[in-house]
């Protein structure tokens, strides 16, 4: 039986998620998450030999940073999301998951992702598959859910004292993550880091 913890922020597709995995003779569902860390404290109570995970799970940990942790401990972690930007795919597969899967997936592709990623086969289709190797080959910058949270209010034209209000954080930590996000897109104002942003996928034109 492969042991399988399911991590979504939405109840009704975690729940759905869980049924239907449930439904495969091969799968045990051991546990569910709401976010990320609580994701990384069931996955250490119940070692699970796959975690199904979604991208976005709101604030704090994203999909790819739950990957990086669980990576480190052997664990096996599918992405299963509804974002197909080619930066989140690279994100995540640099991260070490072991496949991404859209949600729109047949319930029978899903099942069959759980079970490969726990075989330790890569799951991607063909089409995501070439997209990863090409935006690799291109070199992607590694932006935190965080900084791309603050770069999308850079976009509204807010400035670092509204964004720190909207996101329950100091300013100062603002012009942290700033600075690292320009640092890491190579560029020198808020105008230049949106536009590199966008070109590689973080932010919608």
């Amino acid at each position: 039986m492969i042991k399988l913890l399911v991590v979504d922020d939405h109840p009704v597709v975690r729940s759905g998620l869980a049924a239907l995995l449930a439904s495969a003779p091969e799968v045990e569902v051991v546990g569910a998450a709401s976010s990320g860390h609580e994701a990384l404290d069931l996955a250490e109570e119940l070692n699970p030999d796959v975690v199904l995970c979604d991208l976005r799970l709101g604030d704090g940990l994203d999909g790819v940073d739950v990957t990086a942790a669980l990576r480190k401990r052997g664990t096996a972690v599918l992405i299963l999301t509804t974002y197909d930007n080619d930066s989140d795919i690279a994100r995540a597969v640099l991260a070490g998951a072991a496949g991404y899967l859209l949600k729109d997936a047949e319930p029978d592709d899903i099942i069959a992702g759980v079970l490969d990623a726990a075989a330790g086969r890569l799951v991607l289709s063909r089409e995501l598959e070439g997209r990863v190797v090409e935006r690799l080959s291109e070199g992607v910058p590694q932006l935190s859910a965080r900084e791309i949270d603050v770069l999308g209010l850079v976009t509204e034209g807010l400035s670092n004292r509204e964004i720190a209000k909207r996101l329950f954080i100091s300013e100062g930590t603002v012009k942290t993550h700033l600075v690292h996000a320009f640092s890491k897109l190579g560029a020198d104002s808020r105008t230049g880091a949106v536009a590199t942003a966008r070109r590689h996928g973080y932010l919608a034109d």
